[in-house]
């Protein structure tokens, strides 16, 4: 009984670690990154495409992006989804391949972003102390319904809250990692 508690528990917090992971990668650093484009979706044929499944993505330089279409009828589409994104890239077309060029963050730039990455850290810290209630909860209904004793319940409390204080650490390397990154660049 208490296995599956843990096995859920590892789980989801492990999720939320990956979850700030991808966060993370989506994140412009000023250095070019495939992973930039990679939510970007293009209009083809009148169905939303993700960019990777149309186009070949490399990184010919630590600086810029380069879009190559399979379908050059496509590149239009290709520099009007980069246009429309959120990122705030500015795409060089040449008719058959899409080249962007990352510019180097500011100083004030580098410090929202690591604004932007503390906040997503300390989201996730209060998603895997969430997780924790929830296990909690669960463990404290197994207590009442008399399927663990309560030295067992404190036992098991004491293995959630080391779990918890794992990932907690996990996410605090993730964010420091990103945090360097950001500042180093």
């Amino acid at each position: 009984m208490l296995d599956t508690l843990y096995s859920e528990l590892g789980d989801r917090m492990s999720k939320a670690v990956e979850t700030l992971e991808s966060d993370y990668k989506r994140l412009r650093t000023g250095r070019a990154s495939v992973s930039l484009v990679d939510g970007i979706r293009v209009d083809y044929y009148g169905a939303p495409t993700p960019l990777s499944q149309i186009a070949t993505l490399t990184i010919p330089d630590p600086r810029t992006i380069m879009i190559q279409p399979w379908d050059v009828s496509a590149v239009g589409d290709i520099e009007k989804a980069v246009l429309k994104s959120e990122l705030g890239l500015t795409p060089m077309n040449d008719g058959k391949v899409i080249r962007i060029s990352i510019p180097p963050l500011t100083a004030e730039r580098r410090r929202d972003l690591v604004k932007v990455v503390k906040k997503k850290a300390e989201e996730s810290k209060v998603a895997v102390r969430n997780i924790r209630r929830d296990i909690n909860e669960k463990l404290k209904d197994l207590k009442k319904d008399k399927q663990v004793s309560e030295d067992e319940q404190f036992r098991a409390q004491d293995e959630i809250q080391k779990l918890t204080d794992e990932y907690v650490k996990k996410i605090d390397t993730v964010y420091g990692s990103k945090e360097k990154e950001i500042l180093e660049t």
